[in-house]
């Protein structure tokens, strides 16, 4: 059993119900410093744009942390991230905690107005942690043991490691679960990379056999019989980390989701146990938010709410692609949402690492809310004077001054409060959504047939018109109730189960208009063929089928009821097999296979409608295609027509509706408006009609009407 050597007092002096008197007290005077913020009380949700960053006080000496505490209240920064990469600070040695350092941390924090997340420390443990229990350490898939010095050199399915977890998880929680200045909780940070030891091979087959029952189900299921793969003994199966069969890739990247779900849940748990239920926990979400490692549905499930770390690296916003990940991360549990990293301004990890222009930090800050965010965090506060990261932006310079950034962060502080209230209980609301499938993304990972055939680029293909037409579009799990949609799009779906395409089906028989799109259905769910062909169990209600698809070298001529253009990278032969089924494109002189053959039909099901789209379409021909689409789902956009450039966003409650304008063009811009609105960010007693937006300027617009 570990030795525990507390160090000053290790649970809170005060009752729940003393926890609840400080904490209402507090933010009822954070209320009078700060405005609206933190005018809550004990048992509610954070309130409306946060702003904040992530303050590491154990790399600098507590004589500094006043000053850089009055610095974030004078930026209007309102909470901070803490203790993520604090554990060789937390448990310097074995069972020997020090966390008073943290509730100086904490006091003083709340004594400028800061509330604080805490962060457990998981994602880097300590060298005496490592050196003494190396069964915790991660193989990579080389066979080759991480070492200290870094971060992420454990083993997420080491049992011991999670033990260690747990411990560390409950040191935290016993002392600050009942804080009045602590709102939540991070577990670890950005999940990343899964090992590849003899022992999480153990695991691997030991839940295979609890899916499969029998070895004879999971050759069945894998169709082991292809090359002599048939397993006799369940010790006999690798763990993947390359090629290999299909259903084996396919399973084995559900165990990685659900072991890394499993690792976040010993610290749900603890966590839980000691905590206030006003404290949230989440975790953030890297790999620019697209990464597929594991499951981010899954992942985000159990916890309180999602956040996702927002980074451009090199360059400038790529306005679509960001917007886009802003509207997947709302889709993980279809609630707001926080930012916990963004770069003020810069990063050191990118090829070349250009910093974003004057404006274009707060336009990043405001596309975040307007998709839905209620909290903006950024990584970091200072500049960390060794490690890895030196050349990280960063607010305040090693000196303790500001630097450039400091002005512009400081502005968009302000304006986070001045439209708290306006902005208060409002979503995005959607009418449109785009299907993300995990099971799909892997199994075109692992034969994309094609290598330039980018998911992420085919699936911004449909959601660019989308957003160009100004409607709100969540991404959203397949398996998610589609109920309020009225348009659902489905770009590369490539597993389609039973019971998926019932799910479907259901949806469209009830009066949706779904749009499948290239290489969707091919597979089931055991990244089998289906033998229906595509799109498997949709081909009968389609009335049509793919006869086969080809990897394009060139582009293909392609034209119809929506307009003309070009195929490119892939496209699918289709067939029809009803007579109502409706050709809307065919292509032209190709390769002699697709000569004049359907690329795109359409069929009524039901009370609905079910498209089937085989081709990767040029821009000017897929956004006709968008447009046909929303005009036969009689979707209206939600503003007027707006200069090239400005980006519109629509947070909704009962009642009203906020508008956030953004523009990302190098010109002013005049946008009309639909109606008379107030003008959150200058006079809220001010209705204008319309707005001039110099370039990366945001206005924030309330409206009564929905």
């Amino acid at each position: 059993m570990r030795k525990r050597i507390v160090i000053g007092r290790g649970t809170p002096a005060y009752t729940l119900r003393g926890a609840g008197l400080a904490l209402t007290l507090s933010l009822a005077t954070l209320s009078f410093a700060r405005g609206p913020a933190f005018a809550q009380g004990v048992n509610t949700a954070p309130p409306p744009l946060l702003l904040g960053a992530a303050w590491y006080p154990e790399q600098w000496p507590e004589s500094r942390w006043d000053a850089d505490l009055q610095l974030m209240e004078d930026a209007h920064l309102h909470v901070a991230r803490v203790g993520e990469f604090a554990w060789s600070t937390i448990e310097p040695e074995e069972g020997h905690y020090d966390l008073d350092w943290l509730e100086r941390a904490v006091r003083l924090a709340e004594k400028h107005h800061i509330a604080v997340v805490i962060g457990t420390p998981t994602d880097a443990p300590p060298a005496w942690l490592t050196a003494a229990h190396p069964e915790t350490l991660r193989i990579d898939a080389t066979g080759r043991p991480a070492e200290h010095g870094s971060r992420r050199q454990f083993n997420y399915a080491s049992p011991e490691y999670r033990k260690f977890c747990a411990d560390i998880a409950g040191q935290l929680a016993r002392r600050f679960g009942h804080d009045p200045g602590v709102i939540g909780w991070q577990i670890g940070n950005e999940y990343t990379d899964e090992s590849f030891d003899p022992a999480t091979r153990l695991q691997f087959q030991a839940w295979l056999k609890r899916k499969y029952g029998t070895l004879d189900a999971l050759n069945r299921a894998w169709v082991t019989a292809y090359w002599s793969q048939t397993y006799y003994r369940w010790e006999e199966i690798p763990l993947p980390s390359a090629g290999g069969n299909p259903g084996l890739l396919l399973d084995h990247r559900r165990f990685v989701s659900e072991t890394w779900r499993d690792f976040q849940q010993v610290q749900i748990d603890v966590i839980r146990k000691y905590a206030d239920p006003r404290q949230f926990i989440t975790t953030n979400i890297g790999g620019l938010g697209w990464s597929d490692n594991w499951d981010h549905y899954e992942i985000t499930r159990p916890l309180d709410l999602a956040s996702w770390d927002d980074y451009v690296g090199e360059g400038h916003l790529n306005v679509a692609r960001n917007a886009a990940m802003h509207d997947f991360a709302h889709g993980w549990k279809r609630e707001n949402f926080w930012v916990m990293e963004t770069q003020p301004g810069s990063v050191n990890w990118a090829p070349v690492n250009t910093t974003l222009d004057a404006g274009e930090t707060r336009a990043m800050a405001w596309q975040a809310i307007g998709h839905g965010a209620d909290a903006v965090l950024y990584w970091q506060w200072r500049d960390a004077l060794n490690g890895q990261e030196q050349y990280h932006g960063a607010i305040v310079g090693p000196d303790g001054a500001p630097l450039p950034i400091y002005s512009e962060i400081s502005r968009i502080g302000s304006e986070f409060e001045r439209a708290a209230d306006a902005l208060r209980g409002t979503r995005p609301e959607a009418q449109v959504a785009l299907l993300v499938s995990y099971d799909s993304r892997w199994a075109i990972d692992f034969q994309p047939h094609n290598r330039n055939y980018d998911q992420l680029d085919v699936l911004l293909g449909y959601y660019r018109p989308l957003r160009d037409q100004q409607l709100t579009v969540d991404i959203v799990s397949a398996d998610s109730s589609l109920d309020n949609y009225k348009l659902v799009f489905a770009p590369s779906l490539n597993v389609i189960s039973q019971d998926l395409a019932a799910h479907l089906l259901t949806y469209v028989q009830q009066g949706g208009h779904l749009v499948l799109g290239p290489r969707s259905g091919m597979k089931d769910e055991h990244n089998s063929l289906n033998t229906q062909r595509q799109p498997g169990p949709l081909a009968a209600p389609l009335g049509g089928r793919v006869e086969q698809y080809y990897a394009l070298d060139g582009v293909v001529p392609v034209s119809g009821t929506p307009g003309s253009g070009t195929a490119s990278l892939w496209a699918e032969q289709i067939s029809t097999s009803a007579p109502d089924v409706a050709v809307l494109l065919r292509y032209g002189k190709s390769n002699g296979w697709l000569d004049d053959r359907p690329a795109m039909i359409t069929r009524g099901v039901g009370k609905g409608r079910i498209t089937y789209l085989g081709a990767v379409l040029d821009p000017d021909l897929m956004r006709k295609v968008v447009a046909w689409a929303t005009s036969d789902a009689h979707l209206v956009p939600e503003f007027p027509e707006v200069p090239t450039g400005v980006e519109v966003c629509r947070r909704v409650d009962a009642g009203r509706t906020v508008f956030v304008l953004i523009n990302h063009g190098a010109a002013v811009a005049h946008v009309a408006l639909p109606s008379a609105m107030s003008d959150v960010l200058h006079d809220n007693s001010r209705h204008v009609t319309s707005v001039d937006l110099a370039p990366q300027d945001v206005a924030v617009l309330e409206s009564n009407a929905r």
